[in-house]
């Protein structure tokens, strides 16, 4: 089992929900969340400009301004995992900086309270 995470634009919430629907992935935790990475919480969509390397080369932009995302947590079966990530990626991707990130981490266990089931039959 596999863990991925991904921070994604709120903005493309609806378009994920229909990719990971219909590849029958039946669990996903979607949180609100304020972030910023590389792009410094530079918002290249909303603000309708070019962002370039050197706009975002470190002193040039000055605070910490979070944007905001939206947390997305699914738990896997190893088999499912790439077909997952690359789902999110084809629907995620606009080409601009602020696409967002994946991380895939390994999950040991998993148990479901209700009946106790545990591994990937708890998924």
């Amino acid at each position: 089992m596999k863990e991925i995470i991904a921070f994604i634009r709120p903005s493309k919430m609806n378009e994920t929900k229909k990719i990971l629907d219909s590849l029958n992935v039946s669990s996903v935790t979607a949180i609100p969340v304020l972030g910023r990475g590389a792009q410094r919480g530079l918002n290249p969509i909303l603000s309708g400009i070019e962002v370039s390397k050197d706009i975002l080369l470190k002193g040039s932009v000055s605070g910490m301004k979070f944007v905001p995302k939206r947390m997305l947590v699914i738990v896997a079966k190893n088999e499912e995992v790439d077909v997952i990530v690359d789902a999110l990626v084809k629907v995620n991707k606009t080409g601009y900086i602020g696409d967002g990130k994946i991380f895939v981490c390994p999950t040991d266990d998993a148990q479901r309270i209700r009946t106790k089931e545990s591994g990937d039959a708890a998924l």
